[in-house]
């Protein structure tokens, strides 16, 4: 007998606002998989431009086809040869659409906004969510929390160098501010007059308007900016110096800066795992913007597309069964 559940579904390419809060048949567990209880969903990039067709010509995307890649809640079924995972038990983490297998991720799912989903079981993008991560934190963190620690890692930050930061005030950046701060950087943030002090308060040393950068850094971080429009971020980085960017194309090399495109597949700088035990240690947090319930799911897609962000939107999941 088929179960169906409520989801967040898309049956065509287009804006957020095609998505409707719908019922889909329940995903069933098969061999190495578990299905999880869907408590708390963030979202992500991924999320808006997979349907709105920007990636068109390298994914085809099937419909209908609900999003969401960030998640926690509890596992209620596993499939034959888990045995990593029990019924009940409390994980969080991140996996991308199945419809993106071709990028050689571990960490597939069939869409985490919805009250349940199924995952892939022998993954490091998932994990047991410890006592001292709450719900919400645990889905805004996977990969924000997976990145800055990827970003940090590549970097290599020693104290007192000058680290310019490029859209400080979004998920990741957020995330890596006081992580920088900590190593010792002297951070320069991008930011809004408004969110000037809230970027101070995380961890950077100034705030700077976006493209008004001084110059001279050690290392730049791009966060937003389409990689191939970094030629005023490479200017700003000293000869010698490094410019990690996190986001689609791949940047192009230069001569002077060493430019790189972080993207952490193979969680060769730790899993979800590591995540959660940095965030019980107070080492790693998301700051969460604003939480929606699961009704005005609709809406968080599209004030994530639309709207100024500081920080994570959270989606609250709540399972009628």
């Amino acid at each position: 007998m088929v179960r169906f559940m409520q989801a967040v579904v898309a049956d065509r390419y287009g804006p957020p606002e095609i998505h409707v809060v719908a019922e889909a048949p329940v995903p069933e567990p098969g061999p190495g998989q578990v299905q999880v209880r869907i408590a708390a969903v963030s979202i992500n990039p991924a999320d808006v431009r997979l349907v709105s067709g920007d990636f068109r010509d390298a994914v085809d995307l099937p419909f209908p086809h609900i999003p969401g890649n960030d998640f926690a809640g509890t596992v209620s079924a596993v499939g034959d040869g888990v045995t990593r995972y029990e019924a009940g038990e409390e994980i969080f983490g991140f996996a991308t659409p199945r419809a993106l297998r071709h990028m050689g991720s571990s960490s597939l799912g069939t869409g985490a906004l919805a009250e349940y989903a199924v995952f892939e079981a022998e993954t490091p993008f998932l994990a047991r969510r410890p006592d001292g991560l709450d719900v919400e934190q645990a889905a805004a963190l996977p990969t924000v929390g997976l990145t800055a620690r990827a970003l940090m890692a590549t970097a290599g930050v020693e104290p007192g160098a000058r680290v310019l930061v490029v859209g400080a005030t979004g998920g990741v950046g957020t995330t890596v501010l006081p992580l920088l701060a900590r190593a010792g950087a002297r951070v320069v943030a991008t930011a809004r007059g408004a969110d000037a002090d809230l970027v101070r308060s995380l961890g950077a040393a100034e705030a700077v308007g976006y493209d008004d950068y001084p110059g001279g850094f050690d290392l730049a971080l791009n966060l937003v900016l389409p990689g191939d429009r970094l030629e005023p971020l490479v200017a700003a980085v000293r000869p010698g110096g490094r410019l990690l960017s996190i986001t689609f194309p791949p940047p192009a090399p230069h001569d002077e800066v060493d430019v790189r495109l972080v993207l952490d597949m193979e969680a060769r700088h730790g899993g979800m795992a590591e995540v959660a035990a940095d965030a019980v240690a107070g080492r790693l947090r998301a700051r969460i913007d604003e939480r929606y319930e699961f009704a005005d799911a609709v809406r968080a897609l599209a004030d994530f597309a639309t709207r100024h962000k500081t920080g994570k939107l959270v989606v609250r999941v709540r399972s009628r069964t």
